[in-house]
């Protein structure tokens, strides 16, 4: 396979017209240069110079090669130009606003992935509720944030990152888990406990009641997931919680039964957004495939990771 290199030592011999020369100007010996030619020449297919005492001349192969070979030698170093660009932005700081209902359970298992690629970056996080995130982003206040979905703003730049299942929670004395199954239909008026309205988990449950037939108990509402499984623990009610956090909290399943509602779509999306202007956004883009890369990597069994959007 060609080289970067031998196409640079394909057009030092074109514009010098002479081996000994081309090697002088690119400070290797005659012998190295030829090899790399020949090499060059048996993976193109064609013979690129005439070669004589006096001149080494471009064959009609060879000139038809040559402003080809220019043109990717200038998007090398294009190409160097902006990695060098990216390294240095990646070695600032970022503000990034996570959402607390995610943020605590997600980056744990990304922020050493990201921390390997990027080793001079630093983020800056803070937990915000969704709608704050939004504006944040907005206003100046994060560089970037990862939000739940939906969301449509023609000033965020959306990248979708993966698809986390909602999965209801009740203690044992409930009753309700048989084979760790319940049918869609069985969800009709039952009553469902939920977190308060400044976090988009009480928005994406109520939706799932208005769909089921299902009741969103206002008496009693959680402030934080950790609150809404003690409440469930203490057998107030069922509740919805993402398969995120059961993962990493619920480490006690003599408390509570984790059960799947067959034949239902619950689910939460997630995005991570940044200004569309972001002279940076190249560097946010990379990171939403290496969280997206993660996630299929260690938790294909947990969330659904979304590339095609």
């Amino acid at each position: 396979m060609a080289t970067i290199k031998q196409v640079q030592y394909f057009q030092a011999v074109a514009e010098s017209q002479s081996i000994r020369r081309a090697a002088d100007r690119l400070g290797i010996a005659q012998p190295t240069l030829s090899t790399q030619l020949a090499a060059l020449e048996k993976s193109l297919g064609v013979t690129l110079f005439e070669r004589s005492r006096r001149v080494t001349q471009l064959t009609p192969a060879g000139r038809q090669l040559l402003p080809v070979a220019k043109q990717l030698i200038a998007q090398w170093h294009e190409m160097q130009e902006l990695a060098h660009t990216l390294s240095d932005i990646a070695a600032s700081t970022h503000r990034m606003g996570v959402p607390p209902t995610l943020g605590p359970y997600l980056l744990p298992n990304i922020v050493p992935a990201i921390h390997k690629q990027f080793d001079r970056l630093k983020l800056y996080v803070r937990e915000e509720p969704p709608s704050q995130l939004e504006a944040g982003v907005k206003e100046g206040r994060h560089d970037l944030a990862l939000v739940p979905l939906p969301l449509r703003s023609s000033s965020l730049a959306i990248d979708v990152l993966f698809r986390e299942p909602l999965l209801l929670v009740a203690s044992k004395e409930a009753g309700l888990a048989v084979d760790g199954v319940l049918q869609e239909q069985e969800l009709a008026g039952m009553s469902i406990l939920g977190l308060d309205e400044r976090h988009q988990l009480h928005q994406e449950v109520q939706r799932i009641c208005e769909r089921t037939g299902a009741v969103l108990n206002r008496d009693y509402e959680g402030t934080s997931l950790d609150t809404l499984r003690q409440m469930v623990v203490m057998g107030m009610g069922v509740a919805f919680l993402p398969a995120l956090y059961i993962r990493s909290e619920i480490h006690r399943p003599e408390e509570l039964d984790v059960i799947r509602i067959e034949g239902a779509r619950l689910y939460r999306e997630h995005a991570l957004v940044y200004r569309s202007g972001s002279p940076v956004r190249d560097l946010y883009q990379a990171l939403a495939s290496l969280i997206r890369e993660r996630m299929t990597e260690s938790f294909s069994d947990v969330v659904t990771p979304i590339f095609d959007r």
